[in-house]
């Protein structure tokens, strides 16, 4: 039995929402743009000749979206939900489109570490905690707190005794 261009559809769509995360809207939209392209498809393959324009061509924006990793760029960074440019991606602009910026870096597949930032401004950063030497400065805290952590497992560790009044006997 033969899938419908609606099963089809539902299908491809569904693979793509495994990848990654998509809102209803965008579910909706790319559901319709693939039954257009498969309908599409069917048509030429019957010998209908298209008398309509052919899809317009994805502007910089969707491209960025398809590949949101390259939204991080040298000197700039990308909000792939509006398309506005910053040195770094705010939690203040993320409000807007009512996000944080973890739930952003889910949405558009970043691991948790990624910047938000230009590398140019990550490369800025690194090189100042360089100079103030933060590597060792965090390194030697970690060890106090390590030791803070050990002391105190000792002290509760440790059994308590309990004194008991002698009796006399009798």
């Amino acid at each position: 039995m033969e899938k419908s261009l609606t099963q089809l559809a539902a299908d491809i769509v569904a693979a793509q929402a495994s990848q990654r995360s998509m809102s209803a809207d965008e579910l909706a939209e790319l559901l319709k743009q693939t039954y257009e392209s498969l309908a599409s498809l069917q048509r030429r393959e019957e010998g209908a000749v298209e008398a309509e324009a052919p899809a317009p061509v994805a502007g910089p924006l969707e491209k960025l979206r398809n590949r949101p990793t390259s939204s991080v760029q040298k000197n700039q960074v990308v909000c792939l939900e509006c398309g506005a440019t910053f040195k770094q991606l705010t939690s203040g602009h993320l409000k807007e489109h009512e996000l944080s910026p973890k739930e952003y870096r889910k949405k558009w597949g970043f691991s948790a570490r990624q910047a938000l930032s230009s590398q140019t401004l990550s490369a800025q950063r690194k090189k100042t905690a360089e100079g103030r030497n933060a590597g060792a400065i965090l390194k030697e805290a970690r060890k106090r707190k390590a030791a803070e952590r050990r002391a105190q497992a000792e002290v509760q560790a440790k059994p308590k005794t309990i004194l008991r009044k002698k009796t006399k006997a009798k």
